[in-house]
């Protein structure tokens, strides 16, 4: 599989990593351009390009850079992905440590269904409550007891179903969140964000979330 991910922080570093290791062709990019990736792509044998080019012929795309970073992001970055490539968003509001403050998160949006706007293109939520060293240690084989499982939310269910088998080739087990508008149930401050949990935990977790933000989540 073509994949490009755009953000080479923990998140996408950590999964440049392990995609390549699996086989996948992957194309890497940051803000600061493809020349500061050297070190990653003589580690993994990803190719370092600009933000521009990542999703280039791609059939997955990862969008995993701060959220106030997001409008920011080049006009139709994701123009030559192929038709109906999934596109991961990884990202969180992080309103007091890092984003400041975004209205229409505040207001209620889904923190995912804003980037959607953003970027012109539906997302698949995932990875945003994962802890990014999980991504290298705790991948274990289908069907092993108590295997860490990831919540997935997005509304294209063919992306989605993409999503969670590239997220099972990883090592981990998936659990259906709902569509974009419920992806709230995972969100920073929620039971499920950061959990190790496996499949009954993470179901449990997502059950018990509750849509009002807490103060430390708030701008």
């Amino acid at each position: 599989m073509k994949i490009g991910i755009i953000g080479a922080g923990n998140i996408g570093g950590n999964l440049t990593r392990r995609l390549t290791a699996l086989g996948h062709e992957v194309a890497v990019a940051n803000s600061r351009g493809p020349q500061t990736l050297t070190a990653l792509a003589e580690e993994t044998g990803a190719k370092p390009v600009p933000a521009s080019e990542a999703a280039r012929g791609a059939q997955g795309v990862v969008v995993t850079v701060p959220l106030k970073a997001v409008p920011d992001l080049p006009a139709g970055f994701l123009d030559g992905a192929t038709e109906g490539a999934a596109v991961i968003d990884t990202g969180n509001y992080y309103p007091q440590q890092r984003d400041g403050r975004i209205a229409a998160i505040e207001d209620g949006l889904p923190e995912s269904r804003w980037t959607e706007q953003q970027i012109g293109h539906p997302v698949i939520k995932a990875f945003n409550g994962t802890y990014a060293q999980d991504i290298l240690d705790r991948g274990r084989p289908q069907g092993t007891p108590g295997r860490q499982a990831l919540p997935v939310a997005g509304d294209d269910p063919q992306a989605k179903q993409a999503v969670r088998d590239l997220i099972d080739e990883l090592g981990f087990d998936t659990v259906d969140s709902g569509g974009l508008d419920e992806s709230w149930r995972q969100q920073p401050g929620t039971p499920v964000y950061g959990s190790q949990g496996d499949v009954d935990a993470i179901v449990k977790a997502l059950s018990e979330a509750s849509q009002e933000r807490t103060a430390e989540w708030r701008a």
